[in-house]
């Protein structure tokens, strides 16, 4: 694969960046993935949006819309001979290249857009809640940043645990969001999704969803997980993806989600950037 650094689609060997970049030492940064398919980035428009909203929470300068564009396109033409199955892009902007500490440099943003072959996900998932809780008042709640280490943490224990993705309470004990998804519950007939001041991502097939179908924002203590008639995840790769299990507790696929799933695959296929 290739990748473009800074200005220049490189070779993947050579997409390196400096040992003394901020996104690096510090996580000093943002990013976005997107799902291609054929060659075409679904809803770009509103991941370049979120980029720059992460990029203002955290105090950087995002790059110019047409420099983004123009490097993804680069990036996907770079890379024509892999179209033929779905792909992940990946838009990242660091702090650049700065001291050995908090204090960012004066060199300017690192910005980085790559892409990988990407696997189908599996029809159904297991969720297992995790012993940590997200921080809705922390200062980088919301916002899409290169600091995952929490996040790899509890996809491991997810994942040690038999599960697949990882669903964190936030401090107040409601219901928050997964490690790379957001969550919806279906709950006597009402689809709801915890409401972003619950400290989850503003996710783009969540805002899809919301504009799409009949779905209420509101905050569910954690135990609800345990009450729902069916409990769905999005994301942008995975789309509307069914659980089947909150750890021991199974939990059947139900009607209200395959409906939503069918209803975002038709709309997705008839614009590729809504």
């Amino acid at each position: 694969m290739k990748a473009w650094v800074n200005g220049a689609v490189v070779d993947e060997s050579e997409a390196t960046v400096s040992a003394f970049d901020h996104g690096i030492t510090v996580g000093d940064g943002v990013f976005e993935t997107a799902k291609v398919v054929g060659g075409v980035p679904f809803a770009l428009t509103r991941h370049l949006t979120r980029l720059a909203a992460s990029a203002y929470g955290l105090g950087l300068e995002a790059p110019d819309n047409t420099d983004l564009r123009r490097a993804v396109a680069e990036t996907l033409a770079a890379n024509a001979e892999h179209h033929s199955g779905p792909l992940r892009l990946r838009i990242t902007l660091t702090g650049g290249t700065a001291p050995l500490g908090s204090d960012r440099g004066g060199a300017g943003p690192t910005l980085l857009v790559a892409m990988a072959p990407m696997a189908p996900w599996p029809p159904s998932a297991r969720l297992v809640l995790v012993p940590w809780t997200r921080n809705e008042k922390s200062a980088t709640a919301g916002l899409k940043t290169t600091s995952y280490a929490e996040n790899v943490v509890a996809l491991a224990h997810a994942k040690a645990q038999g599960g697949a993705e990882a669903v964190f309470a936030n401090t107040a004990g409601n219901l928050c969001e997964g490690t790379g998804s957001n969550i919806f519950l279906v709950l006597g007939g009402e689809v709801v999704t915890p409401p972003l001041s619950s400290g989850c991502l503003a996710g783009v097939t969540r805002a899809l969803l919301l504009e799409w179908a009949d779905v209420v924002e509101r905050d569910v203590p954690v135990g609800a997980l345990l009450d729902a008639d069916e409990v769905f995840l999005t994301s942008s790769t995975r789309d509307v993806q069914a659980v089947h299990a909150i750890g021991d507790h199974e939990i059947e696929p139900g009607p209200v989600t395959g409906l939503l799933a069918a209803e975002f695959a038709r709309r997705t296929a008839a614009d590729v950037d809504p």
